[in-house]
């Protein structure tokens, strides 16, 4: 193992941040302590709303990321890795900080072909992730067609289900979550992205093999292009 350190950027929210540190470690193969990645989590939860700020006039969370950009980067990070689908939306912002950003969308791409080379996909997300094409653009430039949830499935599924697992009920989350992952296939989705990293959260609450086409887990993704990053690779 490379003596690069990872920066992760995290706390949006703390339960996703935690779960992309324990499958950072679980993922990278190691025999003892020392072959693990050398990472430093900056998990602030005070970062305002990004959903309200892109769609409802919110509090910017810019000036709040690009200060734990700063943090990390002085405490000697070579890379950073956001576990924030939404956040990415601020990633031109971000990128003036000088610290290369590993891109999830990019990682879940990677993940997604190992899957499913081409076709319809399914992109399950916030609203603002969703609404401003985060996924769906470069998804398509890249060879897919992109199936996401219809309003009602967003209000009524998706966006609950978020709301349960930032609640520390990931339990509760499973079955909207669930029912939102079988309603993508049924539109014709070969695979669904969980673009969002509290989605995992809930799906892994309840029984994968209930849903009936494979997922993309983005904090996975996230976390072996980060590993393979510090390897070197």
């Amino acid at each position: 193992m490379s003596e690069r350190i990872l920066g992760v950027l995290g706390g949006m929210g703390p339960l996703a941040s935690a779960q992309f540190m324990a499958r950072l470690t679980l993922l990278t193969p190691a025999a003892r302590d020392q072959d693990h990645v050398p990472a430093i989590l900056w998990s602030d939860p005070r970062v305002p709303d990004r959903t309200a700020a892109r769609l409802g006039g919110g509090e910017d969370p810019l000036p709040w990321l690009r200060r734990g950009l700063r943090g990390l980067k002085a405490a000697g990070c070579g890379a950073v890795a956001i576990p924030c689908n939404t956040a990415h939306l601020w990633i031109d912002g971000m990128a003036e900080e000088g610290l290369p950003i590993l891109h999830i969308v990019d990682a879940a791409a990677a993940a997604l072909r190992a899957v499913v080379p081409s076709g319809p996909v399914g992109v399950l997300g916030t609203a603002a992730t969703l609404q401003t094409r985060l996924y769906q653009d470069r998804l398509d430039r890249m060879g897919w067609t992109c199936v996401t949830p219809t309003p009602e499935e967003m209000d009524g599924l998706v966006s609950p289900g978020i709301a349960e697992v930032k609640a520390n009920r990931p339990e509760v989350a499973f079955a909207p979550l669930a029912a939102a992952v079988r309603a993508l296939a049924g539109r014709g989705a070969q695979a669904v992205v969980l673009g969002c990293t509290e989605i995992p959260l809930g799906i892994q609450a309840g029984p994968a093999d209930s849903l009936g086409v494979p997922v993309v887990d983005t904090i996975d993704a996230l976390a072996r292009v980060a590993i393979a990053w510090a390897k070197g690779d």
